[in-house]
């Protein structure tokens, strides 16, 4: 799946010194950072590539928005014209395995930059320089790589922390600070999200994680939980359950959970599986 917008050529008298820049992110939420890195890259490029990363994961914290939501965020961001020279597409997560996610990032590019007179396109990998420009650089040594200054003071996480406390902290963020992090088209459809049955449960979530937070803040040591996830397998289907409560509440997931004090991992398993799918 690819943004549904046509790539239009601007006029050939712009000068740009790329023909495509392309900008990953998870963009949960777009902020005014990566606003000021997709402008940037608009000045250097005819064309940019947004690649939206974790694009299919269930929402969670980390996590609360999914692709459609980014790329209306993203597209309400910039005018008609800017969004006529964006590909906003969704890129899928290859954990620890960094060969399969180059691959997946080379073919989407390769399938949406827009060639110039037959000539072989020159591509960017454009970011703000806060480190990661040099690991993707290693990553992709037959592109330039294109450093934009750091926004300082905006952080998707403590933009999430203040949405996800609670229903109050959310408004007080978005009356009074969320001018400074985030585009207005962005602030009206959070606005509109508080409003939604998934917002209700991502706050569930976050208060679940407090009270765990709490409840060992006084422990003499790190605590260590260890759990356990039975993988059943017949006639090729695999054994899942639903979530009845958070985190993840309503999502599928394989059967398990907490191991018992002195019982075996093997034990733990069964057990779980059993309490779980009589």
């Amino acid at each position: 799946m690819t943004s549904v917008q046509a790539f239009e050529h601007p006029p050939a008298d712009k000068g740009y010194e790329f023909d495509c820049l392309v900008f990953i992110g998870r963009f949960q939420p777009p902020h005014l950072g990566h606003v000021a890195v997709i402008r940037e890259a608009l000045k250097q490029a005819r064309q940019v590539i947004v690649l939206v990363g974790s694009a299919w994961q269930a929402r969670s914290l980390r996590n609360p928005w999914q692709f459609n939501d980014r790329q209306n965020m993203l597209t309400s961001s910039f005018d008609d014209e800017e969004n006529q020279r964006l590909e906003i597409t969704p890129l899928l997560d290859a954990l620890y395995n960094d060969d399969v996610w180059v691959r997946d990032v080379q073919r989407r590019v390769r399938d949406l930059t827009v060639p110039e007179n037959g000539k072989l396109p020159r591509i960017g990998l454009i970011g703000a320089s806060r480190g990661q420009s040099s690991y993707y650089l290693a990553l992709f040594p037959q592109w330039e790589s294109v450093s934009v200054p750091l926004v300082e003071g905006i952080s998707a996480s403590r933009i999430r922390e203040r949405l996800f406390r609670s229903a109050a902290s959310a408004e007080d963020y978005l009356s009074t600070h969320a001018a400074h992090d985030l585009p207005p088209g962005v602030v009206a459809r959070i606005r509109d999200f508080l409003e939604e049955a998934p917002y209700d449960q991502l706050v569930e979530e976050q208060q679940l994680l407090d009270q765990y937070r709490q409840a060992w803040s006084q422990a003499p040591y790190p605590p260590i939980f260890v759990t356990v996830n039975a993988v059943v397998v017949q006639s090729g289907h695999v054994l899942l359950v639903r979530r009845t409560a958070a985190p993840g509440k309503g999502l599928y997931a394989l059967p398990g959970g907490f191991i018992s004090p002195h019982e075996r991992l093997m034990d733990a398993c069964l057990r779980e599986l059993r309490e779980r799918v009589r």
